[in-house]
């Protein structure tokens, strides 16, 4: 079972992340200030949102399971209403692959700072 806790504990075995709440009931993973996964923190089931790549965002939001993520559609982020929706090493792999996405558009002046380049 994917819970809040779950998605805590894996976002924060990634280097260099940050968490804090958002919008009163979000809890927002960060990597150098940009946000790569956010959770409901009070919400049954679990959702969670992170950006995917532009030709998975296509195919992901054309299926059952994903939504393209309110306000932050554009920037190729899909909602997943129900964490348990698919297999958790899945899951755990969008949200690495989210946070790689984030990390490589950091500009290089906060990339050194984290210890990145």
């Amino acid at each position: 079972m994917t819970d809040v806790e779950a998605i805590r504990s894996f976002c924060n075995s990634l280097e260099k992340v940050t968490e804090d709440i958002k919008w009163g009931h979000d809890l927002v993973f960060s990597v150098g200030e940009k946000m790569f996964c956010v959770t409901g923190l009070d919400q049954t089931p679990t959702s969670i949102t992170f950006k995917v790549t532009d030709a998975e965002f296509e195919e992901l939001t054309s299926g059952e399971i994903f939504k393209p993520a309110p306000y932050v559609a554009r920037y190729k982020w899909v909602l997943l209403e129900d964490a348990n929706a698919i297999a958790k090493k899945e899951l755990e792999a969008y949200i690495t692959q989210s946070y790689g996405l984030v990390k490589d558009k950091l500009p290089p002046k906060i990339k050194k700072q984290l210890g990145f380049l």
